[in-house]
């Protein structure tokens, strides 16, 4: 089951800069297809990596600016707004969350419960 229908899928797409996602996917090749990274990130546990994923990935290659520095629109440690849970973190807007983001472990066994409960 497709998280996104196609057609949806292309009309996103075709709203983009082709050169600003050129560019992105250069940072994203450089970091995380990296063999060495690639296997550093295998053996670490997901609390030790959190904050360097949300530095790389939302902050680097996506151009989000992660809290504390000023105007930023990226935390880390969410709290949720409806319980006492909290998200690994979130992209906010005018103060809001928009985006919430949750890491989970890389191993299949984490990955295969994770679909289970979203089918």
């Amino acid at each position: 089951m497709s998280l996104y229908q196609v057609s949806v899928l292309k009309q996103y797409l075709s709203l983009q800069d082709p050169d600003v996602v050129a560019k992105a996917y250069k940072k994203y090749s450089a970091y995380f297809l990296n063999p060495t990274i690639q296997e550093n990130i295998r053996n670490s546990k997901e609390e030790e990596y959190q904050g360097i994923f949300l530095t790389e990935l939302f902050g680097t290659i996506l151009g989000y600016t992660l809290k504390p520095n000023a105007d930023f629109n990226l935390v880390a440690e969410y709290k949720n707004e409806t319980n006492a849970r909290k998200a690994d973190g979130a992209i906010l807007h005018k103060d809001i969350a928009v985006g919430v983001i949750e890491l989970k472990g890389t191993n299949t066994k984490d990955l295969e419960s994770i679909l289970k409960t979203q089918t």
